[in-house]
């Protein structure tokens, strides 16, 4: 039987952070410099203990897997989560994740993968008591790392296991720490008091690439623009990051990491990383899922049409060496429920709605949150 269409009543988190949007500044996690970092220098007295140390307070026993192994063979993914806090005057404990970017290692390709996932992305949060839907990026703030990485896993139907989340103050520490990064701007804009020029090539120090990474409202590609450049500024901290000159600022970058990171790999598994899977960080590429813009009650939202969540979940479990597995989640669902939304208009109007899958009826939201 047809169902006639309701207004869906949205979860007040999304009504309160759609309110606040464009006052949040978005933040790029690069900590994947850290493995590298280790690779060169944790070997060696007082450097090891150093690193050691300040790695010690960053881990986050919570979400402990149980036996790590990385002996250089296995392929492996890691959720980098860049959080909103820690500049700007941001003192929360949390915050949101508003940069999600899932990294796969693959040994035996020789190969690092980065595949940027839209803060705005319409997503089930696994592990709410109740059914519950958020844009993707809330499932940090409510739930932590896990539900950040069971929420992952569950949209894109691959294996989750580890995590680093670093704020944005230990983002611009970690730029300066490696001496910066070299760019080139595919856009001109100025923002928080830096101008770039495009295609003209520039080195930037830490301040410089935080305003490089997060502008996103003049760029005309929006968020997906940002993510261009977020994986742009990654790429070249693990270029600089691969010269021993980095190793002057290990200092600064160690005791930086206390405060702004968290991860629930050990310090002894980030060494063998360092160690066994350097090589794979010389051949990079990059990716992002391409949703469609829809409003969901009165907040704007990033839908994911089934080819694209299989098109992504193929490329993912093709680097971690596994074979794909047809899409069936809660994403896959509520597009099904959804027959008259336009996935070729290029409207980002149009009206997405939420469905309880446990009723199949109109689902109310959640108010918990």
């Amino acid at each position: 039987m047809d169902k006639k269409p309701k207004e869906p009543v949205l979860s007040r988190v999304e009504m309160n952070k759609e309110k606040h949007n464009k006052k949040k500044p978005i933040y790029i996690i690069i900590t994947v410099i850290l493995v590298i970092v280790l690779g060169f220098g944790v070997y060696a007295g007082s450097v090891y203990l150093k690193a050691k140390n300040a790695f010690d307070k960053t881990y986050d026993p919570k979400t402990a897997v149980k036996q790590d192994s990385f002996s250089g063979k296995e392929p492996f993914n890691i959720l980098l989560l860049g959080t909103d806090t820690g500049a700007f005057g941001r003192k929360e404990v949390r915050g949101n994740s508003d940069t999600m970017i899932l990294m796969t290692v693959n040994p035996a390709k020789k190969k690092l993968s980065l595949m940027s996932i839209p803060r705005d992305t319409m997503a089930r949060m696994i592990g709410t008591e109740n059914f519950s839907v958020h844009k993707i990026n809330a499932a940090y703030n409510i739930g932590g790392a896990k539900m950040a990485m069971n929420t992952t896993s569950k949209v894109l139907n691959v294996p989750i296991k580890y995590y680093i989340s670093m704020n944005m103050g230990g983002m611009r520490k970690i730029v300066d720490g490696v001496g910066g990064v070299t760019v080139t701007p595919p856009l001109t804009f100025t923002y928080d008091g830096y101008t770039f020029n495009k295609g003209k090539t520039v080195h930037l120090n830490g301040s410089q690439a935080l305003a490089y990474s997060r502008m996103r409202y003049d760029d005309p590609r929006g968020d997906y623009g940002r993510q261009l450049r977020q994986r742009e500024v990654i790429m070249s901290v693990l270029d600089h990051a691969m010269s021993v000159n980095t190793l002057k600022n290990l200092n600064s970058i160690l005791s930086s990491l206390s405060t702004s990171l968290r991860t629930n790999l050990t310090f002894n598994s980030l060494v063998k990383i360092g160690k066994n899977y350097r090589s794979s960080a010389k051949n990079m590429s990059s990716d992002y899922m391409h949703g469609v813009g829809a409003m969901i009650g009165d907040a704007s939202y990033q839908v994911m049409s089934d080819r694209e969540l299989q098109r992504v979940s193929n490329i993912v479990r093709n680097d971690l060496g596994l074979d794909s597995m047809d899409i069936d989640n809660n994403e896959t669902y509520q597009n099904s429920m959804n027959s008259q939304f336009d996935w070729t208009t290029g409207s980002s109007n149009q009206v997405y709605y939420i469905y309880d899958p446990y009723t199949d009826e109109l689902w109310n939201g959640d108010r918990a949150y």
